[in-house]
């Protein structure tokens, strides 16, 4: 070993120091392979790349891989999964087996057993295995395969006939928490918002949602044979009642997964096969974005800035769920959040956790609700209130009379545009005079995924016949997409940033709103005034590379074009 040394530090890879560091894990009888990881002296990859070259085998880019599922169901998943290795390809009768450790050859001589196949090694660092274990294998897959074939096992197999049984000795069983964990773990490392668990007849689906669009994970297939222990797990760690399985239930984890620290919004609902449950990721210690890096255009910024320096009135944020709506006022917010306000929010849930500012939370059990919490908060002498959400007429009230008697106002409200929020405070049942005296801007707002920046590139511009778009603006001949990596999970797409339709509420708009003008009018009206619409607006990001325009298009609506 001593001259593979003299050869690491001709080739420059190794200075004397780090030899000597390494010769005494060597004489302990540490694998020359893992003797220079664990001393520091080389990285993994490093490591790796060397021995190949030196003993000729090949170094693995399992990251650029794409393995069949049929050919790895051919080998014993747990001794896969057992010794970290994994068979990538067959020729010539051998396979090709990626490894991290070129001195371990027993997890190559019980698969050479249980296969009865000539095993070839290949390295591949230890990250790189995981990953594609993850992928190919299943998320869990080492827990679901010890829970099938561990005899011994206290998870018993379950069958949706048994409905009777009580799962709970069962869901604290060690390996269903070790699988739950799993999960978890796995969707905060792909920056997943949402964990769906969907039960079908023959299996149970598992997807993260991820820069909001779905991706089905790959789970072992016997997975569907813990349905019930999984999904009371769930349950217990939402304080939910396992016994009950007809009625919808909802409930909250609070989790810290190595630095990350989430509230879990949980819901289960009965569905045809068993019990669906989605979990709702929110991170507490994320951090809270500014104004400048909502994504938004300057003129949009500059004429947010104007609303948060009004004395009093209401701002509202539209859009669907999870577009973004609350992160948005929260970069108001701590514009605005200084030692002369007092802010107060009342929200279901609390989203941030802001300093300075003072945070209720909604809780439906002991009868704190928006409207009765929105009294109380008005005894508080607050200068800028932000209610989470104007979900009925009384919350709407409160919010109108707050304003109207010297209050800043901030909400969300569920419409696909900024037009639209004026027509749906009068149908909550507001007088139109209220909503034109106190209403000072409305923003409407979508998440638009961003090209992926370690494999954006440019491609001619396709055909779009149903595209419009503002006057002198043009289709450009080169467009960006992401062609698809493992940095983001082959999608060409990695992080969102938001598209904005603001309509700043003026005399013009109010004339409109006392004449109970509809929604169309109302649109042309803030048009002419110059509203940008949320198309116009995600063509931008287009045009600056940023997005594709299919994204935008995915994104909006046809309603959503600027009237010409």
């Amino acid at each position: 070993m001593n001259a593979v040394l003299a050869e690491l530090q001709s080739a420059g890879l190794l200075n004397a120091h780090d030899a000597e560091r390494v010769r005494p894990l060597l004489s302990d009888g540490k694998p020359l392979d893992e003797a220079l990881v664990s001393s520091g002296a080389l990285s993994e990859e490093q490591t790796l790349r060397f021995l190949a070259q030196k003993f000729g085998v090949p170094f693995l880019d399992l990251g650029g891989m794409t393995l069949e599922r049929e050919f790895l169901k051919q080998f014993p998943v747990r001794v896969l999964i057992k010794h970290r290795i994994l068979p990538v390809s067959r020729e010539n009768g051998s396979v090709l087996v990626a490894c991290a450790r070129l001195f371990e050859t027993t997890g190559l001589d019980e698969l050479r057993v249980a296969s009865g196949v000539e095993c070839r090694v290949g390295l591949a660092t230890t990250a790189e295995l995981d990953r594609s274990i993850r992928k190919y294998l299943g998320v869990g897959a080492d827990t679901i395969d010890t829970m099938a074939n561990d005899s011994d096992a206290e998870v018993a197999v379950l069958t949706e006939e048994l409905d009777d049984v009580d799962l709970s000795d069962a869901a604290g069983e060690a390996s269903v928490i070790k699988f739950v964990n799993q999960v978890l773990t796995e969707a905060i490392q792909v920056r997943a918002t949402d964990v769906h668990f969907e039960p079908f007849e023959r299996e149970l689906r598992l997807r993260y949602r991820v820069d909001g669009v779905l991706q089905e994970v790959n789970v072992p297939p016997q997975i569907k044979q813990f349905q019930p222990a999984i999904i009371s797990r769930l349950k217990i760690l939402a304080h939910l009642n396992i016994a009950e399985k007809r009625l919808p239930q909802d409930g909250r984890i609070k989790l810290k997964i190595g630095e990350h620290e989430l509230d879990v919004r949980a819901s289960v609902i009965p569905m045809l096969h068993g019990e669906g449950v989605v979990l709702r990721l929110l991170h507490r210690n994320m951090a809270l974005l500014g104004l400048e890096q909502l994504g938004m255009a300057a003129p949009d910024r500059a004429e947010i800035e104007k609303i948060l320096e009004l004395p009093h009135g209401i701002f509202l944020v539209t859009g669907p769920t999870g577009s973004g709506k609350t992160s948005t006022l929260y970069a108001a917010l701590s514009r605005i959040n200084d030692s002369e306000r007092k802010i107060v929010t009342i929200e279901d849930p609390v989203e941030y956790h802001l300093r300075g500012i003072n945070q209720i939370q909604v809780n439906a059990k002991s009868g704190l609700s928006f409207g009765l919490g929105l009294r109380s908060i008005l005894r508080h002498d607050p200068d800028v209130i932000l209610i989470g959400e104007i979900r009925d007429q009384e919350t709407a009230e409160i919010a109108v009379q707050s304003s109207l008697t010297g209050h800043l106002v901030f909400s969300t409200l569920h419409t696909n545009d900024a037009p639209g929020a004026l027509t749906r405070l009068v149908d909550m049942g507001i007088e139109p005079y209220l909503v034109a005296s106190s209403l000072e801007g409305v923003l409407a707002q979508r998440l638009v995924r961003l090209i992926c920046p370690k494999c954006k590139e440019q491609h001619e511009a396709p055909p779009m016949p149903g595209l419009r778009l503002d006057p002198g603006m043009e289709m450009p001949k080169l467009l960006w997409r992401g062609r698809g990596c493992r940095d983001c999970q082959n999608t060409g797409f990695r992080g969102r940033t938001s598209i904005c339709e603001l309509m700043p509420v003026g005399e013009e708009i109010r004339a409109g709103i006392l004449a109970r003008t509809s929604t169309g009018e109302i649109r042309k009206i803030a048009t002419r005034l110059g509203m940008k619409s949320l198309r116009t607006d995600g063509w931008r990001l287009v045009l600056e590379g940023r997005t594709t325009a299919e994204e935008v298009l995915r994104a909006t609506k046809e309603e959503s074009y600027a009237v010409q």
